[in-house]
């Protein structure tokens, strides 16, 4: 029996299987995220939630392609590839790999430590400009991201706490297209919490990386996924009551207004400014390894 207590109910594998299928079909149809006919490309790490969004999809009768990007972090970045590729060849399901040393000359432990800059910073910096940048080269619709309950709960979180009143208005469960190369930006994972992708995974038999990324230790994000999970312990339902709340009756007091758009000097992807964020740190990076390397 597998206990959803903010649902106040036990299920068994099958029932447990379809109610998970059923989140995710909703929240598809109530965010209007995607038609049946438009292509779609999942960014996929080898962690349980991507895997298990990859396969809850194609279960839901979604041709879904995967891109994984190899961000050069040892042997977390080598297993989660190899976990990847393994999925996809047992489901003959296609799978582009982005190397991000070989394509762009530098790893993400190069750039935290030759920009001082925070490692989880550069890599969710790193990770949305190649995500959307392979969506828009092979002329996919719809960018889907495995972002769960707990992950965006836990973003919302914070973004309150500091008052981010831009990112507040960009906290949507669909980012739509914007001109210039920007591709939607789907999470169909929302109303699913972390320990269920988990438990779907057993359940479905699929082996993903259960290591968490050795870069991400003191992450902030997973400070707030603490708190949120002590609260949710004596009031289950609370992670959900927060974040719906806020997408039902709060987001509106954040009206979206995206900003103009530029093609980067660098690049030609779509930026608020002459330079993207992703060109300025990996031009800072790719030169001081060449300095070190001299």
């Amino acid at each position: 029996m597998i206990s959803v207590r903010r649902h106040n109910a036990g299920f068994c594998r099958s029932h447990f299987i379809e109610h998970i299928h059923r989140q995710v079909a909703r929240t598809i149809s109530d965010h209007h995220m995607f038609d049946a006919g438009e292509r779609l490309v999942l960014g996929v790490s080898g962690g349980k939630d991507s895997l298990a969004l990859w396969e809850i999809l194609t279960q839901l009768g979604y041709r879904v392609d995967g891109v994984y990007l190899h961000l050069g972090i040892g042997e977390y970045s080598s297993d989660g590839l190899r976990l990847s590729r393994r999925f996809a060849s047992e489901r003959d399901l296609s799978l582009r790999v982005i190397d991000l040393g070989t394509e762009h000359g530098f790893s993400i432990p190069e750039a935290a430590r030759l920009t001082s800059r925070v490692a989880c910073s550069a890599c969710g910096l790193s990770k949305r400009y190649l995500l959307n940048e392979a969506a828009a080269e092979m002329g996919y619709d719809v960018l889907v991201v495995g972002h769960n309950l707990d992950d965006e709960a836990a973003v919302l979180l914070g973004n309150v706490l500091r008052w981010e009143v831009d990112y507040l208005a960009r906290q949507r469960p669909v980012l739509p297209t914007a001109d210039g190369g920007l591709v939607r930006k789907v999470k169909p994972l929302l109303r699913v919490a972390e320990r269920e992708t988990a438990a779907y995974a057993v359940l479905r038999g699929i082996q993903y990386e259960i290591e968490e990324c050795p870069m991400a230790a003191g992450n902030t994000i997973n400070r707030y996924k603490e708190w949120l999970n002590r609260l949710e312990e004596q009031s289950p339902g609370l992670k959900a009551q927060f974040l719906f709340g806020f997408l039902d009756r709060g987001a509106a007091y954040f009206p979206p207004d995206p900003p103009e758009l530029l093609a980067c000097g660098e690049c030609g992807r779509p930026t608020p400014g002459e330079t993207c964020s992703f060109c300025r740190l990996k031009k800072v990076t790719v030169l001081r390894i060449a300095r070190r390397s001299a």
